[in-house]
């Protein structure tokens, strides 16, 4: 048997002068790690480097792996989100905190049910060999030896000199037009038919040029107002976005938080334009209808694992300017119930339904029918997880990825009865106008 061999961080703290963008930009571009993790969460930023522990699932099982101790793993049983808890309970890293990602396709499997799921890989989760959490101008530090943590000292101290890269933006009207609004109609007949109230249809941009994802995200981040933001090459799959709303959030002490988006308008540079448009949004039935649906099943999505009579709606159909955008939004609370922890929460909730529909059972079948290709990351999530229990889930979108030398951008609209394909084409223009506008070009770009 191997010999267990406990894993500890080398610690320091550093007050930090710098924008926090451009301190975990100039990590990932460092070079010191081949994979990693960003992560914007509030007035907080980290950067997590390398691996000490990971942790994948697909549809065969879920596996461990941990420097220094024998892989773990547990075979598929019908209860996946089950499995990736117990496995973190067996993590050894003191104090650990993991980060990663989950597919929309593992929303067809947490229940035990595979015949939807492909042979990709539905979740991947890192316990970091190096992190940096940056907040109110201080930046903690973790490494698993000294060499590194000098390392992330001096990418942190050393300033960047180099001129900052230009976004060259990409046109994404002209480009699918018939095939989506076709695949709209289609859905309008099957919710008038009443097979289903609502469902979040996608179309699919590629982008022609190599783009640097790096400058990409330090660019758009500045363009964008988001509720969380992410960099990422884990897995496989490299991403960034500029997430407009949170799947969930779950504190060490059991409270819980979803964010239902729903219902959409432009955000343009003139402010009375604005104040029109959102006036509209205000005032559209279509609009105000997707909205409550969403907050309704949110809040019955959260009973399932709360304390009867803890869940409220302590803010409900306010405006929310994301980006190229502006949305009603709404935040659902409550409390887990006994026996109840992080990932009952993010089980009873995930996938969002602002990015999946209502019902979801009929959502999905109309997606998979709908869509020429699966989801992937896109209207998954981004997360971070740790041994006190805590989670924060970010919904994916607004974001640009890249896979087997492929790059491209996605992004749908919620269709309801009321839906014109027309305006349902446009709002998709709109949210990927939030990152297409900030792509860089390799050969302009400052990152690796």
């Amino acid at each position: 048997m191997t010999a267990i061999i406990p894993q500890h961080y080398f610690e320091t703290h550093l007050s930090v002068p710098d924008d926090p963008l451009e301190v975990v930009t100039r990590l990932a571009a460092s070079g010191l790690h081949d994979s990693y993790v960003v992560y914007e969460n509030g007035d907080t930023w980290s950067y997590a480097g390398g691996a000490l522990a990971e942790l994948t699932l697909d549809r065969t099982s879920a596996v461990l792996t941990q420097h220094g101790q024998e892989t773990r793993t547990l075979e598929w049983d019908g209860k996946p989100l089950h499995q990736v808890a117990a496995l973190l309970e067996a993590v050894t890293v003191p104090e650990w905190r993991a980060y990663g990602w989950a597919t929309f396709e593992l929303s067809y499997a947490k229940d035990g049910d595979l015949t939807d799921v492909g042979e990709h890989r539905m979740m991947h989760l890192v316990v970091p060999a190096a992190e940096v959490r940056i907040t109110g101008g201080m930046a903690h530090l973790r490494a698993a030896d000294q060499e590194t943590l000098t390392a992330l000292l001096a990418a942190i101290v050393i300033g960047d000199t180099s001129v900052p890269a230009e976004p060259f933006p990409l046109n994404v009207r002209g480009t699918g037009v018939e095939q989506y609004q076709s695949s709209v109609r289609e859905a309008i007949d099957s919710i008038n038919a009443g097979r289903l109230h609502k469902v979040i249809l996608s179309r699919v941009v590629d982008v022609e040029y190599d783009v640097d994802l790096i400058a990409t995200y330090r660019a758009g981040r500045r363009g964008n107002n988001p509720a969380r933001s992410f960099l990422l090459d884990v897995g496989g799959i490299e991403a960034t976005g500029f997430s407009p709303e949170i799947v969930v959030q779950v504190s060490a002490d059991g409270h819980v938080v979803s964010q239902p988006l729903a219902g959409t308008r432009a955000l343009t540079p003139d402010l009375l334009r604005n104040e029109q448009l959102r006036n509209d949004l205000f005032s559209s039935a279509k609009e105000i209808y997707e909205h409550a649906i969403s907050v309704k099943v949110g809040t019955d999505e959260l009973s399932d694992v709360c304390h009867p009579g803890s869940i409220e709606v302590p803010e409900f159909m306010t405006i929310k300017e994301r980006g190229t955008c502006q949305h009603l939004a709404s935040r659902v609370a409550g409390r887990l119930a006994d026996g109840r922890a992080a990932w009952d929460a993010f089980g009873a909730v995930f996938p969002a339904v602002t990015a999946s529909g209502v019902p979801k059972a009929p959502a999905y079948d109309v997606i998979r029918s709908s869509e020429a290709e699966e989801r992937g990351l896109y209207s998954g999530a981004v997360l971070t997880v740790d041994h006190t229990g805590s989670m924060d889930a970010a919904l994916v979108l607004r974001s640009a990825y890249r896979q087997n030398g492929r790059t491209w951008l996605r992004a749908g609209a919620g269709i309801v009865g009321q839906s014109t394909p027309e305006r349902e084409y446009e709002e998709t223009c709109e949210k990927l106008d939030s990152v297409a506008r900030f792509l860089v070009p390799v050969a302009t770009g400052a990152g690796r």
